[in-house]
């Protein structure tokens, strides 16, 4: 590799990465992260035979995700997400502790059978709503707020269809869905028990023990400020919330089904949302033309290319050298093997984004020579490092960047020290707590 190809490739990504943090002007960061693959293509870095290869790695698990948000568009347009907002609200019986505990748990539902990124964009704008109308203090709003977008982009590592990069990380190391999640949920689920416990114990003072009634009535026919929203939101008659919440549930199984068999799940994905689609024309009279036209299908041009930025920098020796450091601390007992990983993911992430440092860390991994279950053990403790570890600061993860953006949007500033002081105190313990559980989980069950 010439010495010039290695400082463009390293320029490349660094310039790349802090355009997608800054994101001049509001630009979308896909503009920016095709701008990198480009020039790594161009100088010749990563080849026309890597990019089939690596469209075939990251077509599915892109495919996957776009099809999922399509079906939380859907149910977003026929205002089911206001539904179960106003059902939290109305269970919570002005109790501020009550609600906390269910706006918590909406936000891990949401990324558990959608994605996590369209948790944060669909749920931050209901709570905020919600909070406005109960005309709470900004400090009586923060909990609500910080613990919900905490709590929605960790809820992606139980299983790997929430989060694109874990899809991508599972087609690169051969894992399926099943096996990974079979391994993974309950010591992550309770992981996350003990991130909100944290919150929960963090904000208890500042949670209103006593809510106001809300505003005026707030229904489904309300105008609301919302990146999804529509001029069509319609009244849900009970027996279509019964067959939504049956159907989503049948969709998410049959993907570890088709996963496990080795059926590519895009296709059930992609064939679920259509159904979906086709069943609110039918019922609701809405064309589709809604769904195509906001569904994120930038994600496919934007995962491609990060990937193709990443392969450059496996290229030009990054993986061979991360493979060689961490030989010394991976491989010993499954324990070490966790720690380590999940450690240097956490800090790459905060470092990288955890976009490009879930895809450097099983890149390496594919390079260490170790027993099939230390490699397992170590990629499963880089998810926990990629998806929780990440929440340190915002740049860690896009969806937390997107987060703020939206309060921004909606005039509540959230600074980055208001986000580290919270972030500091629950996500560094939330890590070591999962990546033991993983540890002990792994080794009594499997």
């Amino acid at each position: 590799m010439e010495n010039y190809q290695i400082i463009m490739t390293i320029g490349s990504f660094a310039v790349m990465m802090l355009l997608i943090f800054w994101r001049p002007k509001g630009l979308n960061e896909t503009i920016f992260a095709t701008s990198g693959a480009a020039i790594i293509i161009t100088i010749g870095v990563v080849t026309m035979e890597d990019l089939v290869e690596i469209a075939m790695k990251v077509g599915g698990a892109s495919l996957t995700i776009v099809a999922t948000f399509m079906m939380a568009l859907v149910l977003e347009s026929v205002g089911f997400f206001h539904w179960i907002a106003l059902f939290l609200v109305e269970k919570a019986k002005y109790s501020g502790v009550r609600l906390f505990f269910y706006t918590n748990a909406l936000c891990f539902f949401m990324t558990l059978f959608f994605n996590n990124d369209g948790s944060i964009i669909i749920t931050t704008p209901i709570l905020l709503l919600l909070l406005n109308r109960l005309r709470l203090k900004k400090h009586e709003k923060f909990p609500y707020l910080i613990s919900g977008a905490l709590i929605a982009t960790a809820s992606s590592a139980p299983i790997g269809v929430s989060n694109m990069v874990n899809l991508i990380s599972l087609k690169m190391i051969e894992m399926d869905l099943y096996k990974q999640t079979a391994m993974m949920f309950v010591p992550t689920t309770l992981g996350l028990l003990f991130l909100f416990g944290s919150l929960f114990l963090l904000f208890y003072k500042n949670i209103p023990k006593k809510l106001p009634p809300l505003n005026h009535t707030l229904h489904l026919k309300h105008p609301l400020d919302h990146p999804l929203k529509s001029n069509t939101y319609v009244n849900i008659p009970r027996k279509s919330i019964l067959f939504i919440l049956i159907f989503i549930f049948i969709v998410r199984i049959s993907l570890f089904i088709t996963s496990y068999i080795g059926f590519p799940i895009e296709f059930v994905a992609m064939a679920s949302s259509l159904f979906l689609i086709g069943w609110r024309w039918y019922v609701f009279k809405i064309r589709p033309y809604d769904v195509l036209v906001k569904a994120p299908w930038h994600i496919l041009v934007f995962a491609f290319s990060m990937y193709v930025v990443v392969y450059g920098l496996n290229r030009i020796g990054l993986t061979d050298h991360l493979s060689n450091i961490l030989g010394i601390y991976v491989g010993s007992n499954s324990l070490h093997s966790s720690l380590a990983m999940g450690s240097l993911l956490s800090v790459l992430s905060n470092v990288l984004n955890n976009h490009p440092a879930l895809m450097i860390g099983t890149l390496t991994l594919t390079q260490i020579h170790l027993p099939s279950q230390i490699i397992e053990i170590s990629y499963l403790a880089s998810i926990i490092g990629s998806d929780i570890g990440s929440l340190l600061l915002p740049i860690g993860t896009l969806a937390t960047l997107l987060w703020m953006h939206i309060l921004d949007k909606h005039k509540y500033k959230m600074t980055w020290m208001e986000y580290v002081k919270v972030t500091f105190i629950v996500i560094p313990p939330t890590v070591i707590v999962t990546l033991t559980m993983l540890h002990y989980w792994i080794l009594f069950m499997f």
